[in-house]
This record gives structure tokens, C-alpha cells and sequence, in this order.
């Protein structure tokens, strides 16, 4: 099998995850600072880079797990559909705006701090759904598939809801960002993409 799927850029931005997670957990606290996200630093010191970096380290082991198993099984098939530069630019650039809400909402909040792809992979995500609304999207370990098209309504739901709660240790309102921030990226990118939802969802 091909390791690269098809796709040097979902490749390099796999591989980038894991390699630079890797560096923060043998690294410890003094790499994780250099990299997270920490808005309060962030509109003081302009450390601008960390709206990119913060999103290729992760919290734990597991963090990293999840994010890079739901990025393998969207991310290749989004990149060959839309070509590796438009992807790098949905990738990034879902990563970015997912990050521009928290880092406004949290600037004078000296002790938040943020790592993690979620916001770029949920923008990945809704871009693979516009190319296929009608897949099967499994969660956690439900047997039975949600239409992909369905899942969005519900994810972006969810997410509303959840970042409006301030639910658990989670950047929810990255998610809804990286999201809607995936699709106008897609659209803008790849006009047809908008069709082909249109069609495979109304026929």
C-alpha cells in the first residue's frame, strides 16, 4: 500500500503531528510552551506562531490517537479529491480560524492554554463531507453508521451547545469553527464541491 495514500500534503501534516507531539512529550513543559496556544502571550508578545504550532502537539497519547485516526480516514480522500495545495490551504487555514475565536475570548486569561489538530480535522472533516454526504460515519462504538450529512448538523450542534456550557477540557468552539471554517475554505477552493453535495444529497 501506498504510504502516502495519494497525497504528499496529508501525508506531511500526518507525519508533522506525530513527529512534533512526540518532541513535546519527551520535551515536557519547556517545548509545550514554546508551542501552545496561550492567547494572553499571544496578543502581549505576538507570538503569532503559535496559531499554527499549537495545533500539531497534542495533550496525551490518546489526544493524539484519536485526532490522527479520524484525520487518516478523511484527510487522504479529502487531499486527493481537492489536490495537496488547496488541502494544505484547508488544513491550515482551518487551523487558524478555529484558533481566532478562543484567542479573543480568552486574551486577559493569563492561565489558558491550548494544544491540539481539532479545529484543522473537524475543517477537514466537513470538507470530505461535501464531497460525501451519504457516507457512513461511525461513533466511537455505535454499530449502526450516521449519513455524514446528518453527523455535520449534529456535530455543529453539539458544539454550539457544548462551547455555550463550557463542557469538559474541551476546545468545543475551535470545533465549530474548524468546521464551518472547512467548508467555505472547500467551496471557495473547489466550487464544484458545492454540486457535488448539492447532487449526492437532493439527486
Amino acid at each position: 500500500m501506498n504510504t502516502f495514500q495519494g497525497s504528499w500534503s496529508a501525508a506531511a501534516i500526518f507525519w508533522a503531528n506525530i513527529v512534533l507531539s512526540a518532541v513535546a512529550f519527551v520535551g515536557g513543559k519547556a517545548i509545550f510552551e514554546q508551542l501552545w496556544l496561550h492567547p494572553y502571550s499571544l496578543v502581549r508578545k505576538n507570538h503569532y506562531h503559535t496559531l499554527l504550532t499549537s495545533g500539531f502537539i497534542h495533550g496525551d497519547l490518546a489526544h493524539l490517537a484519536f485526532n490522527m485516526i479520524t484525520f487518516y480516514f478523511f484527510a487522504f480522500p479529502l487531499a486527493r479529491e481537492v489536490g495537496d495545495v488547496a488541502f494544505l490551504i484547508i488544513y491550515l487555514g482551518s487551523l487558524i480560524i478555529s484558533s481566532i475565536p478562543t484567542v479573543i475570548r480568552e486574551q486577559n486569561n493569563p492561565d489558558y492554554k491550548s494544544v491540539g489538530a481539532s479545529g484543522a480535522i473537524s475543517g477537514v472533516l466537513f470538507g470530505y463531507i461535501l464531497f460525501d454526504p451519504m457516507s457512513k460515519i461511525y461513533i466511537f462504538l455505535i454499530p449502526i453508521g450516521v449519513p455524514a450529512v446528518l453527523f455535520a448538523f449534529i456535530y455543529l450542534g453539539f458544539s454550539y451547545y457544548a462551547a455555550k456550557k463550557n463542557l469538559g477540557n474541551i476546545n468545543h468552539e475551535a470545533h465549530f469553527w474548524g468546521a464551518l471554517a472547512g467548508v467555505l475554505l472547500t467551496i471557495l477552493l473547489v466550487p464544484r464541491a458545492l454540486m457535488t453535495f448539492y447532487e449526492k444529497v437532493f439527486g
